[in-house]
């Protein structure tokens, strides 16, 4: 019974350590960490560049989804008709690529919309990233 009786008196002491509770009779209190302020990592932009940015806003661009791709000979192309299956370089259930005048922009899964279809973006390539590839 001694054993269980150490074994006690060891859970009671790191209860009391934990809890902030020692001897000394003085409650532990909590400390406020300091914590750095959020910053918005977007790269600063001056204000022409700025201007120049909002004027292209509203340029439509065409956006597309990439299923797959596959290469093919033209004669087997010529060859397809309805019920033809082309095998694509995707696994099934593999994310979508999803692309703006051909530039990968996002990742995405199809879901399907009162009767219509659409897709879930999983994962957006940053903006720092969509940049780079621009130029």
């Amino acid at each position: 019974m001694s054993d269980d009786q150490d074994t006690m008196d060891e859970w009671a002491a790191a209860l009391a350590e934990a809890e902030g509770d020692d001897d000394t009779g003085e409650e532990g209190e909590a400390e406020l960490a300091e914590l750095d302020e959020l910053t918005d990592e977007k790269a600063d932009i001056t204000v022409d560049e700025k201007r120049k940015l909002d004027t292209i806003l509203d340029i439509p661009v065409t956006i597309s989804m990439e299923v797959g791709r596959s290469r093919i000979s033209i004669r087997n192309l010529l060859q397809l008709n309805q019920g033809s299956v082309v095998e694509l370089d995707r696994v099934a259930g593999e994310p979508l690529d999803v692309l703006v005048n051909g530039t990968l922009i996002a990742h995405g899964e199809v879901v399907v919309v009162n009767d219509k279809f659409g897709i879930r973006l999983t994962d957006v390539i940053s903006q720092i990233e969509r940049i780079k590839k621009l130029r």
